[in-house]
């Protein structure tokens, strides 16, 4: 494991199960699955958490993510409950990007992951604070690329056991000039040492199919790594537009025009519809993944588990949830 921190306790926890042979293993389900976590803000969000948590370890979730904002508030929510997740016990992804950090803060933060036996990454650049639209501007002493932080990973003494995945864009990222520029950049972070994707969500089964077959075109052994889809089920209109303006992409057009079908002027009134018309899609999209050989379906849940798992029960790869089944989640 990395060097240790000044500190930092000499007993250390035994290292995670790494993500990448997660999609190996033999699952119960059609296909293995995972979630997206965020760290909570507040006690209500905590609650639901936690929920969440146990639904998922139940259900079989092959290993959960935790994501990373920059400062270090973030940074310390972040591994705690990463460091709860893995005591539950669940395979843990801990997200880190290089927003606000120099180089040797990042280094300090990968100690502490080490420390504490997470040694499963997700090396992201990050957005710009304030403005996730906005120009990149490195941190003085930090980094530009999440590339270089997979060297950096790789360039610390005791760190060749971290398991680390990085970010890939169906669509393109919103910062390259095209998808050659994009593939370009993504295929560095493989190069370097990565050893799957996560995609960003998306809407349209197509774009990822193109990703992969573009990424395996431009480099047969590094492009073959395994991508896998980041899926979010759609259970609000608005909450959806905002994600994907952040993201600096757009819905598209026809799902677009179902949603507001659905919510005929009044969204909260019509919500059920809306939800109805979400849950709906990301089934029929999951459905094509696994037909078409995708490795996991990486499920970001906003720390609410049931819409996540009414899609793995239309998948058959979950219980029913519902008053009308006797239950309110699957415990």
């Amino acid at each position: 494991m990395c060097q240790e921190s000044p500190g930092a306790t000499t007993h250390r926890r035994s290292h995670q199960i790494a993500v990448s042979d997660t999609l190996t293993f033999t699952t119960p389900g059609r296909v293995p699955f995972s979630v997206e976590f965020m760290p909570p803000r507040d006690d209500a969000a905590e609650t639901r958490l936690w929920n969440a948590a146990e639904a998922f370890h139940d259900l079989g979730a092959s290993f959960v993510s935790v994501t990373y904002g920059a400062g270090g508030s973030s940074r310390r929510r972040t591994l705690r409950v990463a460091r709860q997740l893995a005591r539950k016990p669940l395979t843990t992804l801990v997200h880190l990007t290089l927003v606000d950090h120099t180089r040797d803060e990042l280094r300090a933060i990968l100690r502490d992951f080490a420390d504490q036996g997470l040694t499963n990454l997700l090396a992201l650049r990050g957005d710009p604070p304030g403005d996730p639209l906005g120009d990149w501007v490195p941190t003085d002493g930090g980094l530009n690329y999440a590339s270089e932080l997979i060297d950096l990973v790789r360039s610390e003494p005791g760190c060749e056991d971290f398991d680390i995945g990085v970010a890939s864009f169906p669509e393109g990222h919103h910062r390259a000039r095209d998808l050659e520029e994009d593939t370009r950049h993504t295929l560095a972070k493989l190069r370097a040492g990565a050893r799957y994707s996560i995609t960003q969500m998306f809407f349209d089964v197509d774009h990822y199919l193109r990703l992969r077959d573009r990424l395996a075109a431009a480099d047969p052994e590094h492009g073959a790594k395994p991508v896998i889809p980041g899926l979010i089920p759609i259970t609000s209109l608005r909450s959806v537009r905002r994600q994907m303006e952040l993201a600096g992409a757009a819905l598209p057009a026809e799902l677009e025009r179902r949603l507001l079908r659905a919510a005929a002027g009044d969204e909260e009134a019509n919500r059920p519809a809306v939800r109805e018309v979400g849950i709906e899609l990301t089934t029929t999209m999951a459905e094509r993944l696994i037909a078409e050989g995708a490795p996991d379906l990486h499920f970001m849940t906003m720390n609410h588990p049931r819409a996540t798992q009414e899609v793995l029960h239309n998948l058959g790869m979950a219980p029913a949830w519902g008053p009308q089944w006797g239950q309110d989640a699957v415990r």
